[in-house]
């Protein structure tokens, strides 16, 4: 066995990549296993509800604030509860620092390596390391941007990572006046740098065209939340899927009926479920989520600078969905300009300063459902508990398992296209690494986001004979 050693780990958690090969030395199929298992809706079985946001937040070390306001609306759903509006405004303000800080990691510190050094280049360079040698002053604003976005979450929560501050019916604390002059002070810097980094990304797509064409290009549903006349949404509104044409699918629907129309398929080679379309079936009722579904979704983004965007994003299908998973880099992007745009409304907001901030009352249902946009897409926590607020089953469908049947074909078309031969090349691995990094998955939601990157890729004929096996451990 031959292995390969990378300094950096730019995909969060534990997998495998198996392509099978047909008598022609070609990929007859491929498959990504997820080989970690999570016990968050078994072990949370027994507690109480105003425990699950802090619980659930440790799900994840790199978007904790997203699991802990998902659960918080779930809570809300079981009290019966309208938080109040300065609450609405104060979870929202943290979830678009959440957007800012998950999006910059994304781009500057995990794409960027390939995308601005190459996909070919020298792996012991090929990382954040290299890119801070190679481009000093882009890296050094991407940690700028990605620790405002982490400024944000501790201005409001107490702390950046695991903050306790989101609860059923609303949150603990207000904005300090203080904070609030200080994150508009720095607010000027980030804009700049996520203007920059858009603009050089658009600058830049003709070179990325072979890859554009490769990585997760086929048509697919695509899912997210939107607001009143289809605007794009992060925290609240109604569910909505259109197809590779952007036509409209299902819409207006209530996330707390998610089941009605949402199913969650099990195979028995990864840990990681498969939610499917239900009217589709499975496993043709593939759909993504996430920055590109959301700016497929939505009809228009509510700011001046992302409708721009969203324009030139718009006109790389002519005005249809643009349906290649490489393109989620260009779509973040775009999102964390329009984060910036609405940060700079909430911090010039007066309410966030309110002491009104918290609904007070008991357990009025006895199920909830909480829906809410992470940076990687669509979260759900849904929840029953007993008349003394004890859970008593709970069912989570992350962000990353909705694109799970995407990410599987997205590896079959990188290794049908890139393969040659029988030998597993450096190119083909980082680039099934790539098309994986595209959809930005968290697959462990552990508390690491660099360090040595179990990713396995192995070959095996018609049989099932291992013919070739690469692995970075």
């Amino acid at each position: 066995m031959e292995k390969i050693r990378i300094p950096v780990s730019r995909v969060e958690g534990h997998g495998l990549i198996t392509l099978k090969l047909d008598d022609g030395g070609q990929v007859a199929d491929a498959k990504f296993h997820v080989t970690e298992a999570r016990g968050f809706e078994r072990f949370c079985r027994g507690r109480t509800l105003w425990e699950m946001p802090g619980i659930t937040a440790r799900i994840c070390g790199i978007c904790p604030a997203s699991h802990l306001l998902c659960s918080a609306k779930a809570g809300d759903a079981i009290l019966a509860v309208r938080v109040p509006r300065a609450a609405d405004k104060l979870r929202r303000l943290m979830n678009l620092g959440q957007y800012v800080q998950s999006h910059a990691l994304s781009f500057f510190h995990l794409s960027a390596p390939d995308l601005l050094l190459g996909w070919d280049s020298d792996p012991a360079k090929r990382n954040v390391l290299g890119l801070a040698a190679d481009a000093p002053e882009l890296a050094l604003e991407g940690i700028r941007l990605r620790a405002y976005g982490q400024e944000i979450i501790e201005s409001l929560g107490g702390k950046r990572v695991h903050p306790a501050w989101a609860v059923p019916g609303g949150v603990r604390a207000p904005l300090a006046a203080e904070a609030r002059d200080r994150l508009l002070a720095k607010l000027p810097a980030a804009r700049r740098t996520a203007e920059e980094a858009l603009a050089l990304l658009e600058k830049q797509l003709p070179d990325w065209q072979e890859e554009a064409q490769v990585f997760g290009e086929f048509p697919s549903l695509f899912m997210s939340l939107v607001g009143p006349d289809n605007v794009w949404e992060h925290h609240d509104g109604l569910l909505r899927v259109v197809d590779e044409q952007r036509q409209p699918v299902a819409e207006n629907i209530d996330p707390a009926r998610y089941a009605d129309y949402v199913g969650e398929a099990v195979e028995g080679w990864s840990y990681l479920k498969f939610p499917y379309w239900k009217e589709a079936g499975y496993p043709e009722g593939m759909y993504r989520v996430g920055a590109l579904a959301r700016l497929n979704c939505c009809d228009h983004m509510g700011t001046p600078l992302a409708d721009e965007a969203l324009g030139r994003f718009r006109a790389l299908a002519d005005g249809k969905a643009v349906t290649g998973s490489f393109h989620y880099h260009y779509a973040r992007l775009i999102e964390i300009v329009a984060s910036l745009e609405r940060i700079e409304s909430y911090l010039d907001d007066d309410e966030l300063q309110s002491d009104r901030v918290r609904a007070d009352a008991g357990i009025n249902e006895l199920e909830g459902v909480g829906v809410h946009e992470a940076p990687r897409g669509t979260l759900l926590h849904h929840y029953r508990v007993d008349e003394d607020g004890i859970i008593e089953w709970a069912n989570l469908i992350v962000s990353t398992g909705h694109n799970n049947l995407a990410m599987n074909r997205t590896v079959e078309q990188i290794g049908r296209h890139y393969l040659s031969g029988k030998a597993v090349t450096e190119g083909l691995l980082n680039r099934l690494e790539g098309g994986i990094r595209a959809y930005d998955p968290c697959l462990s939601c552990s508390v690491h986001a660099a360090g040595q990157m179990p990713l396995t890729v192995r070959l095996e004929d018609e049989q099932g004979r291992v013919i070739d096996e690469r692995g970075r451990r």
